[in-house]
């Protein structure tokens, strides 16, 4: 059960009208005086502690920082890495984890947010190493009323295991030639995505056709904007929950922010033996009554845990 403290912290509007209008009133130059990384993880310490290695090598000191690892069951190895790595950051690390039953990321994720202490939030999983001025490019974009949206390249899996502590602290695999050999060379990248390389990321954002959505494996907002809209919604399962909950801040007046060549992650490969058909067609379901009744809070989310 989730502190009882916490449930001051969700706002209550008794009208769209009245949230949107609470959101004139901020300063959209405000910064965030601290931010917190929420990496989702299950089973995984491998993959987990190369992504680790991504933020030990971040280029960030604009603000306190705090990682928690979200753990949706995770056993005794993935404990053990966490507490090894606890001494090698001068960031705070929280591990919260619940027992393992079955596919319950959303909820792990909201007793993150719970947990967490910082202003702004960014949300990410253990398979994405982040380029070294990750944290630093996710502070530069935040901005009142937006949530950001990162991007990701996939990895094959022989590159995937080959990644050394090496290669992620010297910020080899995010040179240019690497990059190439093991992303683009080896996949079956559209046409943009091969041709523009050479172009500022910045271009690149505002070139894509791609829409800005809410991407589980990079993308950030105030911790006061996932309060108000009640977290993540927990009847969802594997399939399209990270776009809920985006559709859900966009319901609420809070826009997508492209940035997904600003905040390109490296996707390290593994297979998904959680996919179910019939699981995404309902969480497909889900995210149309959403979309058709603009709803803004979710019946299940941090709240329900918080009146138990």
């Amino acid at each position: 059960m989730l502190p009882l403290s916490a449930m001051s912290r969700i706002p209550i509007f008794s009208s769209l009208s009245d949230m949107l209008r609470s959101f004139h009133h901020r300063n959209s130059a405000e910064k965030p005086r601290s931010v917190g990384v929420i990496i989702s993880t299950y089973n995984n310490p491998l993959w987990l502690e190369k992504t680790l290695w991504g933020y030990q090598a971040q280029q960030y000191d604009r603000t306190p920082v705090e990682l928690i690892i979200a753990d949706d069951g995770s056993n005794d190895d993935t404990r053990k890495l966490i507490d090894r790595y606890r001494s090698e950051f001068a960031w705070t690390v929280k591990h919260v984890w619940h027992p393992d039953d079955g596919f319950r990321k959303c909820e792990i994720l909201n007793r993150a947010i719970v947990e967490s202490e910082s202003d702004y939030l960014v949300f990410t999983d253990h398979d994405c190493i982040p380029q070294p001025n990750n944290l630093d490019t996710h502070y530069r974009y935040a901005q009142r009323g937006w949530f950001v949206s990162g991007g990701y390249l996939k990895l094959p899996l022989d590159a995937s295991q080959q990644i050394t502590q090496d290669d992620v602290r010297c910020h080899t695999i995010f040179d240019l030639k690497w990059m190439w050999i093991h992303c683009f060379a080896t996949r079956k990248w559209n046409l943009f995505k091969r041709f523009s390389v050479f172009l500022p990321p910045s271009m690149k954002n505002w070139l894509t056709t791609t829409s800005a959505t809410w991407n589980g494996y990079g993308s950030s907002c105030w911790r006061d904007d996932a309060l108000l809209i009640n977290g993540f919604n927990e009847a969802m399962r594997y399939g399209g929950l990270d776009r809920e909950f985006g559709e859900r801040l966009m319901n609420a007046g809070i826009q997508a922010k492209q940035c997904r060549y600003s905040l390109t992650y490296l996707h390290l490969d593994h297979t998904r033996p959680y996919e179910d058909r019939s699981i995404w067609e309902r969480n497909h379901a889900i995210r149309q009554q959403v979309r058709k009744e603009r709803i803004v809070q979710t019946a299940q989310g941090i709240r329900q845990h918080l009146e138990d």
